[in-house]
């Protein structure tokens, strides 16, 4: 970038603070008065002590502990940073010049602060706003957001494309992204970069600008690790829609508008209904029913997640008992439990109150797991819950096996009573040699851990046929029933029923 731009006074101020407590001044200062007394004598000498102090007030050196001045120049505090930012903004509108600005966010910082300690997680903020500094140009600015964000506000210029600004959050990215040495170990971190060009602000303010390049910088990081991305007033219209669906989840889960809907679960051996998994649907009154991948993650960041459980227990249990009371056999139903939810210290209390309230034995309860959350669970209050649900009599469901990565001695420690199998490994393995010896190698490992098993996605008749004959123990699929809201269950239960009533009995030849 060129540097062509007029040099403001608080520039130049700043460059000759800069010079005058720089280690080389300090060092020519003797040299210089020394020089002094042998041209002009004493009454130079007492000239120049009695100037350098009103100098050193002109750069701005007084006036802060030793020290405080770099540290600020390095890395500016996040009002100062905000206030010098609506400056410059301004003075890009008035100059016709062009800026930039960064937010950066260094990506799993509680993990690293878990895995390496407070201290040297403050290591790895401080040497990266560093390493900010470095990289820019002296007259750019660095301010710290956050405990683990960063922005960075460009001084203008003439010319800055979005190229140029590309590859700038690249050099800033690679920067970085270099390995941080603490106490002799290497320690790897990634950032997320986005940013907003000053003439691609959405606003009249630099809150406005630095909340766009905040806005780039989210769907950056929710892009994958290590990835960079410009404003576009598309992301901010997507940012508006997911702040609207925040604000519509908290009323849908207060109106009834979220319930579950339930999908039906086989045994391979007699066709017998074995259960239901109950799984969330929202059926908004305007835009109709909305796919749980899109209003899940609102619910999450809505702090809603608890609410979410309750609703489903509560409706869960209350179609249990309905269908008793109808004489329809339903073994029990499976609920989803998120890592959040059990980690609740009143988890087990409240599944106990429930259970009572609607007059249910614990074993008509299947809580599912995510492996995920079984595989970096601690031995904390979540291991603690799912131990305690499953002494109650609850069948532990370990779901989407296979994706995750947890061990055999995860399996046993938490007492899973069966695991289900992904549909990704379900997806044709009829016709799929390989997703065969799969599938198989699970069923061999929990035939010998004598846990149950179920297959997810099974979607055609060859699937479900093979896995019955693979000795998987039930099924679940479009292709066994899809999920229906409750007052559709009864119909189909009696429809199934009579369908097995309708096919001679028999015993399928299992063969693991």
């Amino acid at each position: 970038m060129a540097k062509s731009w007029p040099i403001t006074v608080a520039q130049l101020q700043r460059r000759f603070a800069a010079v005058l407590s720089s280690p080389p001044a300090f060092a020519f200062l003797p040299a210089i008065s020394l020089a002094v007394f042998w041209f002009g004598g004493e009454g130079a000498l007492v000239v120049l002590a009695g100037v350098l102090p009103i100098v050193y007030l002109i750069g701005g050196n007084f006036g802060s502990p030793a020290g405080a001045h770099s540290a600020v120049a390095a890395v500016l505090p996040r009002s100062a940073f905000e206030e010098l930012t609506d400056q410059i903004f301004l003075r890009a509108q008035q100059t016709g010049r062009q800026a930039v600005a960064f937010y950066i966010l260094i990506e799993d910082f509680d993990q690293i602060i878990e895995r390496y300690g407070q201290a040297a997680a403050d290591e790895v903020v401080q040497c990266t706003g560093e390493r900010l500094k470095v990289t820019l140009r002296a007259d750019d600015n660095v301010g710290q957001i956050g405990d683990a964000r960063f922005a960075i506000c460009t001084e203008p210029v003439r010319h800055l494309d979005l190229e140029l600004c590309i590859q700038m959050a690249g050099r800033l990215q690679s920067a970085i992204e270099e390995p941080i040495s603490i106490d002799g170990l290497a320690i790897y971190i990634t950032v997320s970069i986005g940013f907003c060009q000053h003439n691609r602000t959405p606003g009249t303010t630099g809150t406005d600008w630095l909340q766009a390049a905040a806005i780039a910088q989210h769907e950056a990081h929710h892009r994958g690790p290590s990835s960079i991305r410009t404003y576009s007033d598309q992301m901010r219209l997507a940012t508006k829609a997911r702040a609207e669906l925040r604000e519509d989840v908290v009323d849908a889960l207060a109106t009834g508008q979220i319930q579950p809907w339930f999908q039906p679960q086989i045994s391979t051996d007699t066709g017998q209904i074995t259960g239901f998994e109950a799984l969330a649907r929202w059926h908004h009154p305007i835009k109709g029913i909305i796919p749980p991948k899109e209003f899940l993650r609102a619910i999450e960041q809505a702090g809603q997640l608890e609410r979410l459980a309750e609703v489903m227990i509560y409706n869960s249990f209350a179609a249990l008992q309905a269908w008793d009371a109808a004489g329809l056999h339903v073994p029990q139903i499976g609920v989803n439990f998120a890592g959040s939810e059990l980690s609740n210290p009143k988890l087990l209390e409240k599944i106990k109150w429930e259970l009572d309230r609607f007059d249910l034995a614990p074993d008509r309860l299947a809580v599912e797991v995510l492996e995920t959350v079984i595989a970096s669970a601690p031995d904390d209050m979540i291991t603690r819950n799912i131990n305690a649900l499953g002494k109650l009599g609850c069948s532990i469901d370990l779901d989407d096996f296979g994706t995750g990565n947890a061990s055999i001695a995860s399996i046993k420690r938490f007492s899973v009573s069966r695991i289900k199998i992904d549909k990704s490994f379900v997806m044709k393995a009829d016709r799929d040699p390989e997703q065969q010896r799969m599938i198989s190698a699970i069923l061999t490992m929990a035939e010998r851990l004598q846990v149950q098993t179920l297959a997810e996605g099974v979607e055609t008749v060859g699937e479900h046929v093979l896995l019955a004959q693979l000795g998987c123990d039930h099924v679940q699929g479009f292709g066994i029933g899809r999920p229906m809201p409750f007052d559709k269950t009864e119909e189909w239960i009696n429809a199934h029923t009579a369908k097995l009533q309708a096919v001679p009995q028999f015993m399928t030849n299992k063969t693991r």
